[in-house]
């Protein structure tokens, strides 16, 4: 696959290669790198990727012969392939992250030093794209050794080339064209971005701090100048130990010790030369873990503040970084107690193997073949009392983030539009299957890859049921998450009829009897939801989890731009202590109530899913356990009013091993609420 299209010689020792990764051209992004393998035997090298085509399924890579490897990089022709080419890896630059008004006319001075003008260039040819000022100052030890000028230019707003010896352009360091340009031409820049050795860097760090200009510095030239720095490449940035390759490339220019940074490189120069060995050598995975104890990595979140006033995904996933890291902490148990516990028996400690050495695509391939909605699962399913809850590392600390990195090589493969579609030759064999949610697609994904032919009946407008009327947007978008895993199975030759009741549309006889089907398997879903049998569950305001839930999830109502109207109440209780209720109330909390949560039993007993207890404290939802709900009062409209309570204490257990709730008589009180949402299972 990694085929080079094309070679260009541009200096004596530096060269660009052309090459093909469709999967890595797809998701690039400016600011970002690939690990490159040569050969069965070669080392991982990390290169920064120059430019990228993601129509083509290319990228562009451009090198500097520093040792052994790239040595050997450079003796590859046109035609020849690399083993594997990883990535894109790293955080990607900053700027990709701003709005499109924070974007709008801002400057930005682009410094490029060497041949770290490669991975400015495709920044600068971003920031251009979408409506930045871009400037680039060129550093260069001769003419003869200067790359890239050309593209540069057609990219740029004005680009200035300096050159040590003043063959070329303005003679001296790039520091006395920034001054320049600021001091003398009164150039206004909103922020400076320098990429190149890290003594250029420093100084630049030094001036833009007495000329009160942000700057950021890409460390990548770290990574990519034969230090081995990418092996241990840890820097301190603002008196904090962080990692290149996990935590950057970029960073705050004026909160790096440059000293140290220029201290360790040549440390490592030197190991270089004491060991013989010339060529660039990558180490991210055990520097990381030589450094940091064993504890599991954080997924970074949307602040709680923050959230509460959106429907947007709350959890933003871990990096390719983030989940090598965590897949290193895997002990790759001989007798998995996590497959054991896994409902589809997925290869656990393979596909965690195969991220832990960067193969993405070979980790999917592993789950594909056992779940039809990895993305789906990684994000909801209970791994904390399944896979997770079986880890030998939860005895004692934390266990392996299972759903965690299965969401992240979901949404990996996703990006870059891996898809397994391999089915067995077709039997002819007719399966009907009624419902789209899980079960049935589920079932109908694992048919259709033995050769049945599938068709889904779903009652719904949407495919996904509970995927998309019951879980909420900020826990499973519906867009980017569910419709891609629907179209997935698909892919695999199942088709989906949608506003179809099955015993209402068509019965199950006639499936049999007139369409031809061998096999019906019903995959209806939940049933009615349940309500609290006592005085004033009829009033007006008194609602069940799944009709909020549906009216928001399924008919968007909390958008203003549908029609389907919804109303949470002003104060509103939610009765009950699953994944539902917390659904509710935090769905409930975003439509501007204040939220009450009433649980008969303590927080130790409630099933939901700790993650999502935990969110909704952060999100301001009061919870009141050992409480249960014993009438609900109304005003002389019919709405409610408030909600009659008693205290509880816990008894025996009961059948579901539960402590059975016992009332704590003379304990009754009152809790105000104009809605009360029932979320007592179906």
């Amino acid at each position: 696959m990694f085929e080079i299209r094309r070679k260009e010689q541009l200096t004596g020792n530096i060269f660009l290669m052309e090459v093909n990764a469709p999967w890595v051209a797809r998701a690039a992004q400016p600011g970002q790198f690939v690990i490159v393998i040569i050969d069965e035997k070669g080392e991982r090298v990390p290169l920064t990727i120059c430019d990228y085509d993601k129509e083509m399924g290319t990228v562009t890579l451009v090198f500097q012969i520093v040792g052994k490897s790239t040595e050997k990089m450079s003796k590859l022709g046109e035609g020849n392939r690399f083993k594997d080419i990883v990535g894109p890896l790293g955080r990607e630059s900053e700027m990709t992250h701003l709005s499109e008004n924070e974007r709008k006319n801002r400057r930005i001075l682009f410094i490029g030093g060497g041949v770290g003008i490669a991975p400015v260039y495709p920044q600068v040819k971003w920031a251009k794209a979408h409506g930045m000022k871009a400037d680039v100052i060129i550093g260069t030890k001769s003419k003869s050794t200067l790359i890239l000028e050309k593209q540069v230019r057609q990219v740029a707003d004005n680009t200035y080339v300096c050159t040590d010896d003043g063959s070329y352009g303005m003679k001296g360091m790039v520091t006395n064209c920034l001054k320049k340009l600021v001091e003398e031409d009164k150039k206004e820049y909103d922020e400076i971005v320098a990429i190149g050795p890290m003594i250029m860097m420093k100084f630049v760090s030094v001036l833009t701090k007495q000329l009160g200009i942000k700057t950021t510095v890409s460390l990548n030239s770290l990574m990519v100048d034969g230090t081995g720095m990418c092996g241990a490449c840890r820097v301190t940035i603002d008196g904090k130990t962080r990692f290149t390759c996990v935590d950057g490339p970029e960073f705050d220019a004026h909160l790096v010790d440059f000293d140290e940074a220029i201290m360790r490189q040549s440390r490592y120069k030197d190991h270089e030369i004491a060991t013989d060995s010339n060529g660039h050598k990558c180490n991210l995975t055990s520097a990381v873990n030589h450094a940091i104890k064993r504890r599991r990595v954080p997924v970074r979140e949307q602040d709680a503040v923050i959230r509460v006033t959106n429907f947007d995904e709350v959890c933003y996933g871990y990096t390719a970084e983030e989940a090598m890291e965590e897949a290193d902490r895997c002990l790759q148990c001989k007798n998995p107690g996590c497959v054991g516990s896994c409902p589809v028996s997925i290869n656990i400690p393979a596909f965690i193997k195969e991220i832990k050495e960067g193969n993405f695509a070979q980790a999917y391939k592993i789950i594909s073949s056992s779940s039809a909605l990895p993305a789906v699962c990684g994000r909801v399913c209970p791994q904390e009392t399944q896979c997770e809850g079986s880890c030998i590392l939860g005895k004692k600390g934390d266990p392996i983030a299972i759903g965690k990195l299965e969401r992240f090589i979901a949404d990996w493969a996703r990006e870059v539009k891996l898809n397994f579609t391999d089915t067995a030759p077709s039997n002819g064999i007719k399966v009907a299957v009624v419902g789209a949610g899980p079960s049935g697609l589920t079932c109908a994904g694992d048919l259709a890859k033995m050769g049945y032919e599938v068709t889904i009946f779903e009652a719904l407008h949407q495919s996904g049921g509970v995927l998309v009327y019951g879980i909420p947007e900020f826990r499973l978008p519906k867009e980017k998450v569910v419709k891609a895993e629907v179209e997935n199975v698909k892919k695999l030759g199942v088709k989906i009829i949608n506003d179809v009741i099955i015993g209402r549309s068509i019965t199950i006889d006639e499936l049999f009897d007139k369409e031809g089907f061998q096999a019906v398997y019903i995959a209806s879903g939940a049933g009615l939801p349940k309500f609290m049998n006592i005085p004033g569950k009829n009033l007006n305001g008194v609602i069940s989890a799944n009709e909020l839930l549906t009216r928001s999830n399924l008919m968007k109502a909390y958008r203003d731009d549908y029609d389907t109207p919804i109303y949470p109440g002003k104060v509103t209780i939610v009765v009950g202590g699953g994944n539902v209720a917390m659904d509710a109330a935090r769905t409930a909390r975003r439509l501007g109530a204040e939220v009450h949560v009433v649980y008969r039993r303590s927080k130790t007993e409630m099933p939901a899913r700790m993650e999502e207890v935990h969110h909704a404290k952060e999100e301001g939802i009061e919870f009141h356990f050992m409480t249960n709900p014993v009438e609900i009062t109304g005003d002389e409209k019919g709405w409610v009013k408030a909600v009659k309570c008693v205290r509880m204490e816990l008894g025996e257990p009961d059948a579901s091993g539960r402590r059975s709730p016992i009332e704590v008589k003379g304990s009754e009180h009152e809790l105000e609420a104009d809605c009360v949402v029932m979320a007592l299972g179906t």
